[in-house]
């Protein structure tokens, strides 16, 4: 199955039970929409190509948009989409690698897939590989102390196949000092500022690749609830 962005509403709506993560789904649903759209190299008819681009879908909860975005592009079926959160669906509330085609990492954890990006992606610059790894993380998550290591980690190692997109709907208890954006660029990130509901201003950003450091997107979308 195809399906285009004008589509996405009505998968959505065939998944019903998390209704109190509708928030989180929908906040992330551009920036997924966008990479696998126009940015990822990945085929859901050859999930084990080891040169794949790499999307970790950090922020967990609420992966409707998630799910609802690889049945558009043919990594699920509409049909799989109704047994959302069903006793035996391979579809549960937070994404499991092991059950549902096309997910590089189980989450919903938070504050894990920083860390396990930028070690995808050291892995696959010592094999030698040019693909990239995106992951998306949520403004709340930054919190977890395990992303400051990592944030400074990637830095020093100069990933640039890594890619970090936080989506910031001003939802974070602690925030930072200046701003997301600073959080990364004082360790040496490039980083990009823009609005998270923006196709075109989105692609520009995730398909940059600025010198000879990691990048970071910071998507800001509308707060809600």
């Amino acid at each position: 199955m195809t399906a285009t962005y004008d589509e996405l509403p009505a998968l959505m709506t065939r998944m019903t039970g998390d209704e109190k993560h509708d928030a989180s789904a929908t906040s992330t649903l551009d920036v997924i929409w966008v990479l696998y759209s126009n940015v990822l190299r990945v085929d859901p008819s050859d999930l084990d190509d080891p040169d794949r681009d790499r999307f970790f879908l950090s922020k967990g909860h609420g992966p409707m948009a998630y799910y609802a975005v690889l049945a558009a592009h043919g990594f699920l079926t509409p049909t799989q989409l109704d047994t959302f959160g069903d006793f035996d669906s391979i579809l549960g509330y937070h994404p499991d690698r092991t059950l549902v085609p096309g997910v590089e990492i189980s989450s919903g954890s938070l504050g894990h897939g920083l860390g396990l990006a930028a070690g995808t992606a050291v892995a696959l610059a010592l094999r030698g590989s040019d693909a990239r790894v995106f992951v998306l993380l949520g403004d709340a998550e930054l919190d977890e102390g395990s992303n400051i290591e990592a944030i400074q980690f990637a830095g020093r190692r100069g990933l640039t196949n890594l890619t970090a997109v936080v989506i910031d709907n001003d939802s974070a208890g602690l925030g930072w000092p200046g701003g997301i954006a600073r959080r990364f660029a004082v360790e040496g990130w490039v980083v990009d500022d823009v609005d998270g509901r923006d196709h075109r201003r989105l692609h520009r950003a995730l398909t940059a690749r600025d010198g000879d450091m990691p990048h970071a997107v910071v998507a800001h979308v509308e707060k809600k609830g």
